[in-house]
């Protein structure tokens, strides 16, 4: 099958080293790529790199013409670990449900799903559809319970003195790795990875007066996995176990029993095996040095598997927000992200950066610059002058291998559509007579023709632009202000509303705003900042000062000829004083 033409980025490169390990292990099989997520809590923009760094290389395999699974692991089966800040409708009460699976802990309240996990899984779905993933999702509850790993469970726990010879290896190495870490400044992005991660810091088995086993029970009476086995026999399968959070025992075979689970350190690579997975990438927190991924490497030639192909993904970070923890209240998700922010935007900042290196999405004014960033790539796209890693990581955003997103047809500039949003406050009869305004030779229509790119500026500009940083245009003159204007003001303002009616666009009156100091300066008003002494930009900013005061009552607001066009010709005017 011939290879994309895109081999200038990292997604091609992973592509094809993972075809041919594919073809090697598994020749004319399904290619498999993984993927496990914790709905622990709020599955937040970290986690979602756990989801778009293998989708990008499965996506490309598909281009290819193979057929590939890529496989979203729900660890719904993890115990729960502690009760997350921030979260609507819960209380100290769900702390009673502490060590119980996911999928036993009542959901927050007023939720429509049926239990805790559910609840967090469901709105990852929406959004990951929004994204255009593909994947196949596989409830670890459902597997478990319904006794799909039983054959992998008995052959673990057969064979658990090979695994604990393998931990016991790193055992020993985790107590001084952490002093070495304590002396250096604390890393706050790898400690977050840490703390959002459920499954990595779980044990890795337990050693009671049956020596060690990699497999906890969940108790039978109070759900907790606060449980030690206290005796196995090996040949009947019997199995007795304790819970110190009850007190209640009992014995069972395990070779019918479907209320437990492997240790993740045991779990994880038994899965590689189960499901042949040739490429799976994992956080930080998973690839360090005696962490589950570098054990898992061992551990799964034991289930007769081989790791996969695995690259560290680094951590992601929030413009303008403290960096994400599922613990805390309030980290971002992928649906946060999609109120104020297109899919295509969303999928291009996890395309054009390795796995391996950091970056940020943006919630505060740097969401604008992203986009401009963004609509400057298009254009170069469409005229053939962007670079090839940059026309691949275009190409990966805006389509996958199905077809094209769904795109907004008049992709207007996104901070142009903030500020008629901000402007305007929920009139659109206001927001469409500026939108037509912008461009008089080839008049926007409809709001729909900039959509959905309106509604997520309006989002934006609702829930992340504090109240006091909102535009409100003055109501009457600033009459004081207007009298104690000087010579050279009352000039300025007098050649603006000369040109007002000559340049009424939004092209017209940034020439007419940027050109007035020129002209009063002896200059002509397209002279380019070359041709221009220095002051010039001091005399514009003085100059834009004076007509926020005068139309909004700030020195700062958006941009003036977006602001000039909502405000109306009319309106003004009268606010300039004339």
């Amino acid at each position: 099958m011939a290879q994309s033409t895109e081999t200038a980025d990292w997604v091609s490169r992973f592509a094809d080293d993972v075809i041919e390990e594919s073809e090697r292990r598994a020749p004319g099989k399904p290619v498999v790529v993984a993927s496990g997520l914790s709905p622990s809590g709020p599955i937040h923009l970290g986690n979602l790199r756990e989801v778009m760094t293998p989708h990008l290389v499965a996506d490309e395999i598909r281009r290819r013409g193979y057929q590939v699974r890529h496989l979203i692991s729900w660890d719904d089966y993890d115990r729960y670990r502690k009760v997350p800040a921030g979260i609507a409708g819960i209380d100290e009460t769900w702390a009673e449900h502490i060590g119980k699976p996911l999928t036993s802990v009542p959901a927050p309240k007023g939720s429509t799903h049926p239990n805790w996990a559910e609840h967090f899984k469901a709105a990852m779905v929406e959004s990951l559809a929004e994204l255009g993933v593909e994947f196949d999702g596989i409830s670890q509850t459902a597997q478990y319970t319904s006794g799909v790993y039983r054959e992998q469970i008995l052959h673990a726990v057969a064979h658990r003195a090979d695994i604990d010879a393998i931990l016991d290896q790193y055992r020993t190495k985790k107590a001084p790795a952490k002093q070495k870490q304590q002396q250096k400044p604390v890393d706050e992005a790898e400690l977050e990875a840490e703390e959002g991660s459920g499954a990595a810091s779980e044990d890795d088995g337990s050693s009671g007066s049956a020596g060690y086993f990699p497999y906890k029970p969940y108790c039978g009476n109070c759900e907790k996995d606060l449980t030690t086995v206290t005796s196995y026999d090996d040949e009947t399968t019997e199995l007795t176990y304790a819970c110190t959070a009850c007190g209640f025992s009992e014995t069972v075979r395990l070779n019918e029993f479907n209320r437990g689970k492997l240790v993740w350190k045991v779990d994880w690579p038994m899965r590689w095996a189960y499901e042949g997975v040739i490429f799976e990438p994992s956080g930080v927190d998973h690839s360090s040095p005696g962490s589950s991924f570098q054990v898992g490497g061992q551990i799964v030639g034991i289930f007769g598997g081989k790791q996969p192909i695995g690259p560290m993904y680094a951590f992601v970070g929030i413009s303008g927000m403290a960096k994400m923890s599922s613990s805390r209240g309030g980290v971002p998700t992928p649906g946060d992200a999609l109120k104020i922010m297109e899919p295509q935007l969303l999928r291009w900042l996890y395309a054009r950066r390795r796995p391996n290196q950091s970056f940020k999405i943006a919630f505060d004014q740097e969401i604008q610059r992203l986009y401009d960033e963004w609509d400057k790539l298009d254009g170069k796209v469409t005229d053939s002058s962007a670079l090839p890693a940059d026309v691949a990581a275009h190409s990966r955003a805006v389509r996958t291998a199905g077809g094209e997103l769904p795109t907004t047809p008049r992709p207007l500039p996104y901070r142009t559509l903030a500020s008629v949003a901000d402007i305007t406050a929920g009139h659109e009869d206001q927001a469409l007579r500026i939108l037509s305004e912008l461009d008089p030779a080839d008049p926007i229509g409809s709001l729909d023709e900039a959509r959905p790119r309106y509604n997520k500026a309006e989002a934006w500009i609702n829930t992340h632009v504090p109240a006091d940083q909102r535009t409100i245009v003055r109501d009457e003159p600033d009459a004081e202000l207007l009298k104690s204007l000087d010579e050279a003001s009352q000039q300025s303002l007098r050649l603006l509303l000369d040109g007002l009616a000559d340049n009424w666009s939004l092209d017209g009156l940034t020439h007419l705003v940027y050109g007035v100091p020129k002209v009063q300066a002896g200059f002509p008003a397209d002279a380019t900042p070359k041709e221009l002494p220095a002051e010039i930009k001091t005399a514009q900013r003085t100059f834009f000062a004076l007509l926020y005061h005068l139309l909004v009552g700030r020195d700062t607001g958006p941009r003036l000829p977006t602001l000039l066009l909502a405000v109306g010709q009319e309106r003004v005017r009268a606010l300039l004083g004339e």
